[in-house]
């Protein structure tokens, strides 16, 4: 038999997933958006809502951490590939797959990470870093890490209403962008730089705190 307490932790869990699926899809769309507009997207109440996130900000977060884990679950997993370049190419293809960074693009900058979050994001950085190298000696000589950075927000950006066809669109240009980086005639202009990669990231006194706002 089965106890009401085993019921209420699935409905629980449930409940999180719906509200988790409903946020991105009303964040994508307008990150200033209210919590109520995710329960109402969500159909539940915001009571449950909070139960589960106290707030915004914690929501948000909760969001781009997934995003974080899911970018190292592919890099690992994409390592254990003993082909360089096929490593590297399985990660990238991963990454898009799970557009990891829709939501890490476009909610940079509206909360604060947590200690394990910027502890996270160092490891994603060196798994994607050492990918990249393994696979450097196919690539143009000017290629670096930060052009991987660039290119896979290059493919977050794409987005149509269908998402099959998104997908298949990503797809596309993701071949074309990852032939481009193959060895062969020199890239004009420099990389991108650390800052032009972190900015978003840095408070804007002409930004309001988006987490103030319930």
């Amino acid at each position: 038999m089965t106890s009401p307490t085993s019921g209420r932790a699935r409905q629980a869990a449930r409940n999180d997933v719906t509200i988790l699926a409903a946020a991105k899809e009303v964040f994508l769309a307008d990150k200033r958006a209210p919590v109520a507009a995710v329960a109402e997207r969500a159909g539940v109440g915001i009571s449950a809502l909070y139960r589960r996130y106290a707030g915004k900000e914690e929501l948000l977060r909760k969001l781009c951490h997934d995003g974080l884990l899911t970018f190292i679950e592919q890099a690992e997993r994409a390592s254990t590939a003993t082909d360089d370049w096929v490593a590297f190419e399985t990660f990238v293809h991963g990454v898009v797959e799970a557009d990891v960074h829709s939501l890490t693009v476009h909610l940079a900058g509206t909360f604060t990470p947590t200690e394990e979050m910027s502890a996270d994001a160092v490891r994603a950085d060196e798994l994607a870093t050492a990918l990249f190298e393994r696979a450097r000696h196919q690539m143009r000589a000017e290629a670096v890490p930060a052009d991987l950075t660039m290119l896979l927000e290059m493919c977050a950006a794409v987005r149509v209403p269908d998402q099959a066809r998104t997908s298949s669109l990503r797809r596309r240009y993701l071949a074309m962008l990852l032939d481009g980086l193959r060895a062969g005639m020199s890239l004009p202009g420099p990389a991108p730089t650390w800052a032009e990669l972190s900015w978003r990231w840095m408070p804007r006194p002409d930004d309001p705190d988006v987490s103030s706002r319930g």
